[in-house]
């Protein structure tokens, strides 16, 4: 009973913050991920922004990652046309994408991000399953353990060691984050059988069928369907029970899902909300769903006047006055 209290009285305190603010705070910190002797020249960006509008989930803390970079992005940065190539299929990370998850993973364990994180989300494809199992996983995996290693030496022509699934979150992927869906070969995932080999301990449970039977070879997701398709993903995230997750997921996914809110709030807050993400960035958000403040009378609130007395403030008196 007692812990029971205790929940509620932090969920008044919190609706009670919040009120004092705006309908909807949204905290965001971001990290590019950079190449080799970097790491000292990490840009950080630390935004807090209100944000105005409905929306429909709320944890606590969400932490945004794009995959770091694959090789469908240096040669779609040169000619958008390569993003066609049937070579880029289900592309994996460049020797550079492995630099940037290398210095996105000590900044998470530098910053203690890693004891925080109680999920990680995974888009299945394998530039963000390598980013997230890289950032997040376990130390190097050796055969004297009795666990499955995250993943397997070498796996997507990584040149990488095994990474442990010890003394990390748990991995889970989820087909809701993939990116925007249909005629890029880069963008269509290969069968689950082929995944979990790969990445033995990552939990492809929540994937209903092997073969990828989203993506359409002649058929493009329109930017609605993809907003929509991350709406059901925010629902879904509501759906659990942890309260610090972190999602591995893509530039497009982020941004039309994001683009979706802050329309009626300053333009340099839609700005922000939206922005697109640079390769292995990672950005905390916190989302709060505004149907959850208001909805009751705070507990702390206090009416006034008793006992009752005249309380007429001077400002309303002068404009009785000239009246």
């Amino acid at each position: 009973m007692s812990d029971r209290r205790s929940e509620e009285e932090k969920r008044i305190k919190i609706r009670e913050k919040n009120s004092l603010t705006s309908p909807v705070t949204t905290n965001i910190r971001s990290i590019k991920g950079l190449g080799a002797g970097c790491a000292e020249g990490r840009a950080w960006i630390a935004v807090q922004v209100r944000v105005c509008f409905r929306c429909i989930v709320a944890k606590p803390f969400t932490w945004l990652v794009r995959h770091a970079q694959g090789i469908h992005n240096v040669e779609g940065d040169k000619n958008y046309k390569a993003y066609m190539n049937p070579l880029y299929f289900d592309a994996h990370l460049t020797p550079l994408g492995w630099q940037q998850v290398d210095n996105l993973r000590k900044h998470v364990r530098a910053s203690g991000l890693i004891n925080r994180i109680d999920l990680v989300v995974a888009s299945p494809l394998l530039r963000t399953l390598q980013t997230a199992v890289g950032v997040f996983g376990g130390e190097g995996y050796t055969d004297k353990t009795d666990v499955l290693p995250l993943m397997l030496a070498n796996a997507g022509n990584s040149c990488r060691a095994a990474i442990s699934s010890l003394n990390c979150p748990p991995i889970v992927a989820v087909e809701l984050c993939r990116e925007h869906l249909g005629v890029h070969p880069c963008d269509r995932r290969r069968s689950v059988s082929e995944y979990q080999f790969l990445f033995p301990a990552v939990d492809f449970s929540l994937i209903d069928s092997d073969e990828d039977s989203w993506w359409k070879a002649n058929v493009r997701e329109t930017k609605e369907e993809l907003a929509a398709r991350g709406l059901k993903f925010l629902n879904w995230l509501w759906t659990r029970k942890e309260k610090e997750i972190a999602i591995v997921t893509h530039s497009g996914f982020l941004f039309h899902t994001l683009n979706a809110f802050g329309s009626d709030c300053h333009p340099l807050v839609k700005k922000e909300i939206s922005k697109h993400f640079a390769n292995c960035e990672l950005r905390s958000m916190v989302i709060v769903d505004r149907s959850m403040i208001g909805s009751g009378v705070s507990a702390t609130n206090y009416p006034g006047k008793i006992p009752s007395g005249l309380d007429l403030p001077s400002d309303v008196a002068d404009e009785n006055s000239e009246k």
